[in-house]
């Protein structure tokens, strides 16, 4: 199953309408979408606007691919579920988003395991495709919890600055 994400902020159609249309084309593959406020309603997946957290990691647990907007959010749920995600960024130069901050993300985990990137909707849905015949590595994933080491240096700066 791909599970796909608009977030919970902002409308993108771009990629409701591409995983869609490629929903339509490949018809065997269960798809939902989430699709926030957008105004696009999705015809050939099942859809819903938005979904309690509870739900929505089940449905991330269950799926074969995660789709989202490069968001820091899925980011860090994809790699914590250790789910392949394939993210398109939105662009501030369409109306999807007042900056370009998601290209600045794009920046910073394009090498990250088990993420992909892609820049346009003809990519995103040969793409879609390809992750399903060949998903990425997932296994290193990132663990919702600190590590050992983290907490340690945050106790000695809380219990210095107490001092």
């Amino acid at each position: 199953m791909i599970f796909a994400s608009v977030g919970s902020m902002l409308p993108f159609d771009r990629l409701v309408r591409a995983v869609d249309d490629w929903a339509a084309a490949n018809r065997q593959v269960p798809v939902l979408i989430q699709i926030g406020d957008g105004t696009y309603q999705p015809r050939h997946a099942d859809w819903v606007r938005m979904m309690p957290h509870h739900l929505y990691a089940r449905r991330l647990a269950e799926c074969t691919l995660f789709v989202a907007h490069v968001g820091i959010g899925s980011i860090f749920q994809a790699l914590e579920a250790r789910k392949q995600l394939l993210m398109l960024p939105r662009l501030a130069k369409l109306g999807e988003h007042t900056t370009d901050h998601q290209l600045h993300t794009v920046a910073r985990f394009r090498d990250t395991g088990g993420l992909r990137v892609v820049e346009t909707v003809p990519a995103l849905q040969a793409e879609m495709t390809h992750l399903l015949d060949t998903p990425l590595e997932t296994e290193r994933g990132l663990s919702p919890y600190a590590s050992p080491a983290m907490t340690d240096r945050i106790r000695d700066f809380l219990g210095a600055s107490v001092n």
